[in-house]
């Protein structure tokens, strides 16, 4: 098993990872997805409707197929005007791929979302080996502390950061049974952690982005965290950070501190 600060296993997959995934939330262009391949990172989220780095990753696989781990699915928003396999082909079709390596199930707020008939097809799309591993992404820390418990799902996407630290509680601890790999997201909070405002004094520094992405990584049950760069430049920034190691005790402390300030001020989303 690889473990050390930047390098992991993503949990049951036995699949080694660079721990920072980059994302297309933002569209970060074709130029950081191969800049990316090329420093090492290999897990990638993708939605199948962001040309620019589906484009980019179509065509890193026909070469280098080995060094992308491709995460990209359905959409539960969206699920009741489709069906899951229909999903699934449309992303191999759309990445020119003949599997998924972790075939998402995405948007899940309640239980109630996830069916068992979705799980039941994603399972039959592993067997077939349309997809090597499934998961799926939610905010709901309760739900994904039961799906870890019983063991139904290989990969685990959660929202986790200095200021969301409720997966310490309620994910975490029921990883060990079964052992799902862990994928976090919003390691800035959409960038809340990035700014001062009420509750921090005006003259006291604010965390750098590298510092969110590092809090992240500092904890082992994550495997993956997500960076969604807009630039090339961003993207070296995020990279050049996780780099420098852990974060010290004393940098923890201020993370946390910065967090809870955070998390206290109104918001509009949960």
């Amino acid at each position: 098993m690889i473990s050390d600060y930047l390098h992991t296993t993503l949990g049951r997959t036995n699949q080694p990872v660079f721990r920072l995934g980059l994302s297309a939330s933002y569209r970060p262009g074709r130029e950081t997805v191969f800049r990316a391949v090329d420093e090492g990172v290999n897990y990638f989220f993708a939605y199948g409707f962001d040309s620019q780095m589906t484009t980019a990753l179509r065509e890193v696989m026909k070469t280098r197929r080995e060094q992308v781990l491709l995460a990209t699915g359905a959409y539960n928003y969206i699920f009741a005007h489709s069906n899951l396999r229909k999903a699934t082909e449309k992303r191999l079709r759309q990445f020119d791929t003949e599997y998924l390596d972790v075939l998402m199930f995405l948007g899940v707020m309640k239980p109630k979302e996830f069916p068992l008939r979705v799980l039941e097809d994603m399972v039959k799309l592993r067997e077939e080996g349309k997809a090597r591993w499934i998961g799926i992404s939610t905010h709901n820390r309760a739900f994904a502390g039961q799906l870890a418990r019983e063991g139904v799902l290989d990969v685990l996407m959660i929202r986790y950061n200095a200021a969301h630290r409720g997966a310490e509680t309620d994910i975490f601890p029921h990883l060990a049974t079964h052992n799902p790999g862990i994928v976090s997201y919003t390691a800035t909070r959409w960038t809340y952690l990035l700014r001062g405002g009420k509750g921090w004094p005006a003259d006291q520094p604010v965390p750098s982005a590298g510092m969110t992405y590092r809090f992240v990584l500092n904890n082992p049950a994550v495997g993956v965290t997500l960076t969604a760069p807009r630039s090339l430049a961003e993207f070296e920034e995020n990279l050049a950070a996780v780099r420098k190691g852990p974060l010290d005790e004393e940098e923890m402390v201020f993370m946390r501190r910065f967090g809870d300030v955070v998390h206290g001020r109104k918001k509009w989303f949960m």
